[in-house]
């Protein structure tokens, strides 16, 4: 899976994202321009020690991305769509386009038929959920409906237990 972040602004939530990208093997796109240096301390300490493990790759547009990828699935994470995102399937080499925090994904690149656009559902009364967040959510769906390839699912806690009780 692809985690596609266009414009992040706070650190802290890329920060939180490529932890989750980390421990789930998805790779984290970032579209420029950033809205922090990616050396912030506040990026670095959200990540805390998994950046060794992050696949991680920076473009200069939306459109540098799509180029490179034009074949592949892409959904658009928006509150203007109308489609629910456990109402699509996700192909494993799916990428999770995700906007700025404080304006979301562009209109253009919802109409520009690029990709589909679904939503996380919500109460009227709330504008948004937190971008890590709402990343964590649509990922791990899409993980799930690939069944966890390549992740553990079952703890081994009782297995190392058992093995030192013999």
């Amino acid at each position: 899976m692809n985690i596609v972040l266009v414009e992040p602004e706070i650190p802290q939530n890329t920060g939180n994202v490529a932890r989750t990208c980390a421990a789930t093997g998805a790779s984290l796109r970032l579209v420029r321009p950033l809205g922090f240096e990616i050396t912030d301390a506040k990026l670095k300490r959200a990540g805390l020690d998994y950046w060794h493990l992050l696949d991680l790759h920076y473009h200069d547009g939306f459109d540098e991305l799509y180029a490179k990828y034009p074949a592949s699935p892409f959904f658009f994470l928006s509150t203007k769509a109308d489609k629910g995102y456990t109402e699509v399937s996700y192909p494993q080499d799916s990428f999770l386009v995700f906007g700025k925090e404080t304006k979301g994904l562009p209109e253009n690149l919802l109409t520009s038929g690029k990709g589909q656009a679904v939503r996380i559902p919500m109460t009227d009364s709330a504008r948004s959920l937190n971008l890590s967040n709402s990343v964590a959510i649509v990922l791990y769906e899409a993980l799930r409906q690939n069944g966890f390839n390549g992740l553990k699912t079952k703890s081994d806690y009782l297995k190392n237990i058992l093995a030192k009780l013999r």
